[in-house]
Parts: structure tokens; sequence; C-alpha cells
């Protein structure tokens, strides 16, 4: 932990840290089965010695949140889906959802540490935390990475603004970690009652959007913000470095991008689906599809780190729509694909014409003759269940964008 990194993973080879993964990955698999009756039932019949490959990965299923939701639901209080007993967990959380999720006792479980570093974050500083530490497992995510890290945490949490502030000018952190919007009521509120928070200079953002307008003004107002995305059952999945060009992928993570409501790959430079499966001992997920959207940046960082990078959240993969009574998920547009090869992106756009729902599929197509265009509608009804129209256009002409199904119903 000296130096630009954090340590002498983050600059490995790409082909060193896949052959590192993919090698561990059946020992995960084989533990992971054994000590969660949940993880046990749903790879059931998957031979742990020959998931080696990102090929052979993506051959397994995929576990969505609304899944996990319902196994716990059935089967409290985690679904069989960890590998401690509650008893024997740090913490318990509850999650919106509800999703009821464990810390578990090993040191920074929820990976963080090497992310703040890459902050800027250093052994010794005072961090002050506005994550919130209230059920959810936000607080305590920025919490024990920034201890894990050697720094001291002021637990903040959310609320109190005017509290906070003299909490601030009084002990003088260097770091603020929390929501981006919540440093700017900060700022603004000490400035408003004259108080002195400048010892903050850096900032360690999750959990909302960061406008870049907002990032320029939060340095113009002294304080170098960079941002994470996280997870409460992953924990921080990636994260920016000074270089600010995407987000890095955390070491101890294989990221997959995945057609929305599927589990298959996108093709390269395709946006798609975030799915992620980790390494921890306690809270294991395999293939967890977390519902964010983003798309891989080629290349490495310009910082030196070496581990794949994404763009961002590019929103959300949860595109379900009920048309005429009838939902529509994106997994039955990838079956259309799939029947229909030759065509290039699709996407089903939903109107509203004299009050009544119309679906009209949006194919790239070289051919675009009506008897195609009876036949692909024909495999829309019977596949979708509902009836609708087919309009071709050329290739490249839809965005790449992850976007299947458009709702553009109006209703006022």
């Amino acid at each position: 932990m000296s130096g630009e990194h954090f340590d002498e993973l983050e600059t490995r080879n790409a082909e060193e840290r896949e052959a590192a993964l993919f090698a561990a990955l059946p020992g995960q698999i084989e533990r992971t089965t054994a000590k969660a009756q949940g993880w046990a039932k749903h790879l059931e019949g998957v031979d742990p010695k020959t998931i080696t490959s990102r090929e052979a990965l993506a051959e397994l299923p995929v576990l969505r949140k609304p899944e996990l939701k319902d196994h716990q639901t059935a089967n409290p209080p985690f679904g069989g889906f960890v590998a401690v007993d509650a008893k024997d967990a740090i913490r318990l959380f509850m999650s919106p959802g509800p999703i009821y999720e464990p810390q578990g006792p090993e040191p920074d479980p929820w990976g963080g540490a090497r992310a703040l570093f890459a902050a800027g974050l250093r052994a010794g500083d005072i961090v002050h935390n506005s994550l919130a530490y209230h059920l959810t497992p936000g607080g305590f995510v920025l919490d024990s990475s920034a201890m894990a890290l050697g720094c001291t945490v002021i637990p903040a949490g959310i609320g109190n603004t005017e509290l906070q502030i003299d909490t601030i000018a009084h002990l003088k952190p260097v770091a603020y970690t929390g929501t981006p919007d919540y440093l700017k009521v900060l700022l603004d509120k000490a400035d408003e009652l004259g108080k002195d928070v400048s010892s903050i200079t850096r900032g360690f953002v999750s959990g909302a959007a960061l406008p870049e307008s907002l990032r320029a003004e939060l340095k113009d107002r002294g304080v170098a913000v960079l941002q994470a995305y996280a997870t409460a059952e992953l924990g921080v999945i990636s994260y920016e470095s000074s270089a600010l060009e995407g987000m890095i992928v955390n070491e101890g993570m294989i990221l997959e991008l995945v057609k929305p409501g599927t589990g298959e790959p996108v093709g390269e430079g395709e946006v798609g689906e975030i799915v992620v499966t980790n390494f921890s001992p306690s809270y294991p997920m395999i293939r967890l599809g977390t519902g964010d959207m983003s798309a891989i940046l080629p290349g490495p960082s310009p910082c030196g780190r070496s581990n794949m990078r994404i763009k961002g959240w590019m929103g959300r993969a949860d595109q379900r729509t009920k048309v005429k009574g009838m939902f529509v998920d994106p997994a039955q547009i990838n079956d259309i694909a799939k029947r229909h090869p030759e065509l290039g992106r699709l996407r089903l756009v939903v109107t509203r014409e004299n009050e009544q729902d119309v679906m009209t599929l949006m194919a790239e197509s070289e051919t675009t003759d009506a008897g195609f265009g009876e036949t692909l509608e024909a495999s829309v009804q019977s596949i979708c269940k509902v009836r609708g129209g087919v309009e071709f256009v050329a290739d490249g002409g839809l965005p790449n964008d992850g976007k299947v199904i458009a709702d553009e119903r109006d209703y006022s």
C-alpha cells in the first residue's frame, strides 16, 4: 500500500488476472454449494470443476434480486444464499426490497479499501462518513472500508446537518464519504452558518448520481470527488481513479454484461446488464444480476490499473412492461432474436393510440420485404402472446443503449 496503487494486483496483466480468477472459481462454487442450501439448489447439476472460463460461467443461471427476495420470504432469514449462520455474522441488515443481508467476519467484507485509496485516502486520515447506518449496510460499507485502510471514521450518518457541520469544524476530517448531493448540502449549510469545513478536500461518493456539473462545483469549492458503484450484496463493484476515464472493476470480482432479462453475454462494445460473481466466504454471489446497465471500455486505465473498466451506470435493465394486460419481458425479445438470427438490434416500442396500447417491434434488417415483415409479426405474437407490428430500420439505426423495451405511452 504505497505509491499510486493499493497493491500489485491492480497492475498485473489481464491474462494473469483472468487465469487467477478462473483457477479460484471452481473452489468457490464448491464451497458455496456445500455451505449454502439455496445455492446448492440454484446450481443443481453443475460440476464446479468445469467452470473454468467465461464461456462456462455464462452457462450458469443468473440470480436476480426479486428471486433472492422470494427465496428469503419462503426460507428466512437468507433463503439459503448465505454461507454463515446469522448468529456468526457481525451485523444483520435490511436493504430495500426488503432483502436481509449479513456482514461477514472477514476484514473489509465489501472490498472498498482499494477504492478509497484510489480516491486519495490514506492511513491516518480522518473520514466523515454520511451514509446511513440505520438498518441498511451503506454506512458500514464505507465505514469498514475506511477502517481497513487505516483511517479514523466519524460515523455521522444522515440528517442533523448542523450538528455534522459543528463536528467537521471541530474534528477537521480531511475526507467525506457519502452521497454527492449531501456533500453539497453540508457545504452550503456551512457557508450559511459561517462555519469552516475547509479541512475536507477529498470526497468518495456513492448511492446517487454524480453529474459532472456537481463534480465541477465541488472541485471549485475545494473538494476533489471520485465515485464508486456498489451494491449491498456485492460491496464496491467498480470505482473511479484520478484518471477519470471510466470505472475500474474491483479486484476479486468477475463482471459480465448480459442482454437484459437473460444470462447471455452481450457483444463487444454493447450495453448490457451488470452481472457479478464474487469470492466472499460469507456472502457469496454466483452471477448476481444487479439490474443496472453499463458498457465495457477498451484497454486499461491511464492511471496504470489494468482491470476491466466500465462506463458507469447507464440505466436500469428492468424493462418488463404490461401491454394489453399481458406482461412482455426483454427475454421474449431475445427469443425473437434467436428465432431470426439475421436481424440486428431489436427494440419493442409501446405507444398509445385511440386509447389502446400499440406495440411495434423496431428491427435492424437488410431484408425489409412485406413477406418477412409478416413472418416477424407472427413471431412477435407467438412469443409475446400480444399482437404487434414490425418496422424495419437500417443496420445501426437503433441506439446502442441496452434498451430492449421502450414504453412511450402518454396518459396525460
